[in-house]
């Protein structure tokens, strides 16, 4: 029987401990424990002394990881990965910073995973690749002569010609992505994006509908949004608050709670979601004294300048906006940079009236999924979601903005504060019933199915023969 064999740039190993992981965690560890398989990546340990993969296995699953060298984690994680393709897909190449070396260093790491991966796969297992730091792994696969089915995931979004092009590697890294059978987005943009990358470097064929050849090399497209596990989340919403939320909540009073949760990174609007809530106050004075907006933003990448930058820049918007508005019985936006337990956050969203979900650039946004999912459905809050998010195509009855507009982004606020029950309660069913359909056991069982689909798809096509009279991809 074939096994899954997952490879991701981290591992989430179970240690037993009473901990929420989550949700792409726990859509892949029920994928292997259905069929058993491997999860391979980093353990995120540093370390220059050269030793194999660490190998345990516990309920069913084996976990492989290994540690990088400073050297390693520097150009493959921190230079290349963070500082060229995760601004590039975010559509900011003014914060792209490339190196050749880290170049180097990228596809140096991706080829040694590569070849620590192949001393355990067998012939008929499955490999589902996740992610931007490997991107190159499958034709790393290829080049050791694995013949296995190889999927990849992209999480975050692809960028369009005119931004991917800018990157010095694009050929290659396009050339090597034409590796993998099955190449999975988030939206149908995304989708789109990556061919018409390839359409303009190189003769792209459809040869049906999804599948292509382009570098003399056959593969399959595919639109699979990641979803959340609903009834998990609905009775970790549930059931008793722990002390200090229910002392949060004893301190509202009165006042209606505007919450925003994210990791602090410059691709999430931060600053200009903090100028929208400020014109939210500018516009509609009747609210002062009446909300807050709780900001959580725990850092990330904090060794890196923008990030750094972005830091600042949110501590002094804060105390510009709260001396400006605030009282001496009321603050109008608190803002905390520190990471809080996700089952605690889940309990927080019921809570609260207004989630706002705003990134400027996004794949998907599972935030958003979590928040429509943890209300109560008799009395759910509102959710405020950017256009620009990859959620925004799923969960349409959500109020829609453009996060760059701020005073659109205040008058969402404004009619969220306000809405009726009855409308409240209407778009929260209907996008719930979205998230039940494409739930995170659907976007795995689709993918699997269309991974395992390929090898009959691809057998069709006869590379050698001569194919010029296939329609050329527009």
């Amino acid at each position: 029987m074939s096994r899954l064999v997952i490879v991701s740039n981290r591992i989430a190993i179970p240690d037993g401990k009473k901990k929420s992981a989550g949700g792409l965690a726990v859509g892949i560890l029920d994928a292997l424990s259905s069929s058993g398989g491997i999860w391979f990546g980093w353990n995120g340990e540093i370390s220059d002394e050269e030793k194999p993969p660490q190998v345990q296995k516990k309920e069913g699953i084996t976990f492989a990881s290994f540690s990088l060298s400073q050297q390693d984690y520097d150009q493959y994680y921190c230079q290349f990965s963070n500082a060229v393709l995760w601004p590039a897909f975010h559509y900011r190449l003014d914060l792209v910073s490339y190196d050749r070396n880290a170049w180097e260093g990228y596809r140096r790491v991706n080829d040694m995973m590569a070849k620590y991966l192949n001393t355990w796969v067998k012939d008929d297992d499955m490999l589902w690749i996740h992610d931007y730091h490997l991107l190159p792994f499958g034709a790393a696969c290829r080049d050791l002569g694995m013949k296995n089915q190889i999927g990849f995931f992209l999480h975050i979004p692809f960028p369009t010609p005119e931004i991917f092009n800018a990157l010095p590697p694009h050929e290659e890294l396009l050339e090597k992505l034409c590796d993998f059978d099955l190449l999975g987005f988030q939206t149908e943009n995304d989708r789109q994006a990556f061919i018409e990358c390839l359409s303009v470097l190189t003769r792209v064929q459809a040869l049906s509908a999804n599948t292509y050849t382009a570098f003399g090399k056959v593969f399959t497209t595919g639109v699979y949004p990641i979803g959340i596990e609903t009834e998990s989340i609905r009775k970790m919403a549930e059931g008793p608050l722990p002390a200090r939320l229910e002392e949060a909540k004893r301190d509202l009073r009165h006042m209606k709670n505007i919450i925003a949760v994210e990791r602090l990174d410059y691709s999430k609007g931060l600053p200009e979601r903090f100028l929208a809530f400020e014109a939210l106050l500018e516009n509609y004075p009747q609210h002062h004294g009446n909300i807050r907006y709780t900001q959580i933003a725990p850092t990330s990448r904090g060794e890196v300048q923008a990030y750094q930058d972005i830091r600042h820049l949110l501590e002094t918007e804060a105390g510009r906006i709260n001396g400006r508005y605030g009282t001496m019985g009321w603050t109008p936006l608190y803002y905390l940079n520190q990471h809080f337990d996700r089952r605690l956050l889940i309990k927080t969203f019921r809570q609260t009236d207004v989630g706002l979900v705003t990134p400027l650039r996004d794949g998907m946004n599972l935030v958003a999924k979590e928040y429509v999912a943890a209300q109560d459905p008799a009395n759910p809050g509102v959710l405020v979601l950017s256009k620009f998010a990859g959620a925004a195509n799923e969960l349409t009855s959500a109020l829609i903005v453009n996060p760059y507009d701020k005073n659109e982004v205040a008058d969402a606020l404004n009619r969220a504060l306000t809405m009726s029950l009855a409308e409240r309660i209407s778009r929260h069913s209907e996008m719930m019933s979205v998230l039940e359909q494409n739930d995170i056991q659907h976007w795995r069982t689709s993918f699997i199915a269309d991974l395992q689909a390929t090898d009959r798809c691809h057998e069709r096509y006869n590379l050698t023969q001569d194919i010029a009279t296939l329609p050329r991809q527009a």
